[in-house]
């Protein structure tokens, strides 16, 4: 009656093989290793001191200064 019915099942089982294949590949290669991990944090850290240490002191408003000044 289906004269290709098993060809088209074949042709949706290697579309699915290679679903699975890709999916596994790329679940394996997310997983970073303790060295990786490390080095990121260490240079996340870094990052966010520098940003730390270029910040400006802060001024004392003008107003605070005006009102202890008044007698």
């Amino acid at each position: 009656m289906y004269p290709y019915m098993n060809e088209d099942a074949a042709f949706e089982r290697l579309k699915d093989l290679q679903r699975e294949m890709e999916n596994s590949r790329l679940i394996a290669g997310s997983t970073p290793s303790l060295g990786r991990v490390l080095r990121n944090v260490v240079e996340r850290a870094w990052w966010l001191g520098g940003l730390a240490m270029r910040r400006a002191p802060r001024r004392r408003p003008m107003a605070s200064r005006r009102d202890a000044s008044t007698p």
